[in-house]
């Protein structure tokens, strides 16, 4: 992908922050998502890597596709989890590899001339075994000055929520899942 001109990283701007979206709410990765589409409208180059999402049903990833030529790069990392529409919670073996490989790459990301990077629900991986909170943290110590760098994800542990600048937390009033409504497409994938 072209390198953007004018706007890429190291032109004399603010440092790059660190947000954290968390909480037991819906909104996290659209939250992120929408920052994404605002940073593409100014010009700005996105990254975002996806952990434990595999599978094909996540129906944004069909627009990000056409935004690549408008600067943004994505990779989804994670085996299917959705089926029959319910999820999967339990890991196997190859949940704790694709996590590995997300990470591997958002390591490799971090040396790229992105101005934003997504790590969408990076925070969840903690809890699920998939990583441990020392891997994220050697990665945010990696972070260039420059990079404005998102977490999302349930339950972020504390030594990662130190590094933010900003943390929103999305807290859940009211919720039709707790009804027993499935996931909707358009909707929750």
């Amino acid at each position: 992908m072209a390198k953007n001109t004018g706007l890429a990283r190291g032109r004399a701007t603010a440092e790059g922050k660190t947000q954290i979206y968390t909480g037991d709410g819906k909104g996290k990765t659209t939250a992120a998502l929408g920052l994404a589409i605002r940073a593409i409208g100014s010009g700005l180059k996105v990254g975002i890597i996806y952990f434990d999402k595999g599978g094909d049903y996540y129906n944004e990833r069909k627009i990000l596709d056409s935004l690549e030529d408008k600067g943004l790069k994505y990779l989804a990392f994670g085996m299917p989890r959705m089926m029959n529409k319910r999820f999967r919670f339990e890991n196997i073996p190859s949940d704790i590899e694709e996590a590995e490989k997300g990470l591997e790459q958002a390591n490799a990301w971090l040396k790229e001339d992105f101005d934003l990077l997504i790590l969408d629900e990076i925070n969840t991986t903690v809890r699920t075994e998939l990583l441990k909170t020392e891997q994220i943290v050697n990665l945010l110590k990696q972070k260039p000055p420059e990079l404005e760098l998102i977490l999302t994800g349930r339950y972020c542990p504390k030594e990662i929520l130190e590094f933010a600048d900003l943390i929103t937390e999305m807290k859940p009033i009211k919720h039709y899942a707790d009804a027993g409504l499935d996931a909707r497409k358009g909707i929750e994938y």
